[in-house]
């Protein structure tokens, strides 16, 4: 069974890598999103397993974006891994309170994304 991912990031670049990363080391299949609004309404069409979600994005940050990937009934039981260059403690401790699965630092090892992400999944599951 294919699993499926939601990138939700401003950054072409980055969604761009991270697709390649998850469809070749993990045999994801990628969705996209560039902005919160438009990963809020693909989250909610397509359902996917997880969500990739960047923290820092115009319009609608990523934090505001989860609270309501979370309001909604339709995507509320996704779970939601961060991804963020914000790596202070105080940061980290903030997204520790928030229910998610986990926070993936950038730059991350495109190596080992998909194991990071699958383990993200399995944690949360126990």
């Amino acid at each position: 069974m294919t699993k499926r991912i939601l990138i939700i990031d401003d950054e072409q670049d980055i969604r761009e890598t991270t697709q390649m990363c998850l469809e070749i080391a993990g045999e994801w299949e990628v969705l996209t999103a560039v902005s919160g609004k438009e990963g809020l309404v693909k989250a909610a069409a397509e359902q996917p397993d997880v969500i990739l979600l960047d923290v820092m994005m115009p319009d609608m940050d990523g934090l505001t974006t989860l609270q309501n990937l979370q309001k909604n009934p339709q995507t509320k039981n996704i779970p939601v891994i961060l991804l963020t260059a914000k790596a202070q403690a105080a940061e980290q401790r903030q997204f520790t309170q928030l229910k998610i699965a986990a926070v993936i630092t950038k730059p991350y090892d495109p190596f080992t994304l998909s194991d990071q992400v699958l383990q993200a999944l399995v944690d949360r599951s126990v």
